[in-house]
């Protein structure tokens, strides 16, 4: 099943949009931790066919939020895994199929992935981003500042968001070298024009420093849990 975190402008404190998160719960064990079942469907590669299923869900979700929503319209962002660039895998065309069986505008749909799919210099991941991007959906990097971030792919390709990894943010404001580092992350961001999103915001305290540090947009427990589609529509009805 997939759940929906909120996510809201610092600014404004409007909620703008949710991530779409992968959830399993298994009928003897209960819930089960994505740590456990995520890295294993990538393995076995029915990551694939659950990505796809994953972004017709999120899509429909988000058309049916924004039929309401005309002038106000809500992002969903959807993570994407390695295997579905790998050869074989049409991914645009999977996207697309999502977008036109949902009626989903290709703006309401952001795509996050991961440094390191980046730095593998894939010349058929880069012309898979530059066609998604063409269409008019948003490319994020997720976790930045986790992996190596050599920084030149940040112009090489049509990255438009970035979003700071929850271990920075869990140690704002007193820890110095985070708070630091943190600055630095949205410091190249707004400098090259890009959106930033902070993860795992749970203090007001962590909320405050960061739009006074200049990110744009949040998530975490402070602004809301991952809700299931029925209490995310009661969200938006709120």
């Amino acid at each position: 099943m997939l759940h929906y975190q909120p996510k809201f402008d610092l600014t404004t404190q409007k909620l703008v949009g949710a991530e779409a998160l992968m959830r399993w719960c298994q009928p003897q064990r209960g819930m089960v931790s994505p740590m456990s079942f995520i890295p294993l469907a990538e393995e076995t590669g029915l990551i694939v066919r659950m990505g796809t299923w994953a972004l017709h869900e999120s899509c429909h979700a988000v058309s049916s939020w924004n039929r309401e929503r005309a002038n106000d319209p809500l992002k969903i962002a959807v993570n994407l895994s390695a295997r579905q660039f790998a050869e074989g895998h049409n991914l645009v065309e999977a996207v697309q199929g999502a977008l036109t069986a949902s009626a989903c505008e290709p703006e309401w749909l952001e795509l996050e992935i991961t440094e390191s799919l980046l730095l593998d210099g894939s010349e058929g991941v880069r012309q898979s981003l530059e066609a998604l991007a063409a269409m008019g959906i948003t490319i994020a990097i997720d976790d930045f500042g986790t992996g190596y971030s050599a920084l030149g792919y940040l112009t090489r390709l049509p990255v438009q968001t970035l979003k700071i990894d929850r271990s920075f943010v869990s140690e704002l404001p007193h820890n110095g070298k985070s708070a630091e580092l943190v600055k630095a992350i949205v410091s190249v961001g707004r400098s090259l024009n890009m959106a930033l999103v902070a993860e795992g915001v749970e203090t007001v305290e962590q909320a405050e420093y960061l739009k006074n540090a200049g990110c744009h947009l949040a998530q975490g427990y402070l602004f809301g849990r991952p809700l299931e589609m029925a209490a995310f529509d009661k969200l938006l009805s709120s």
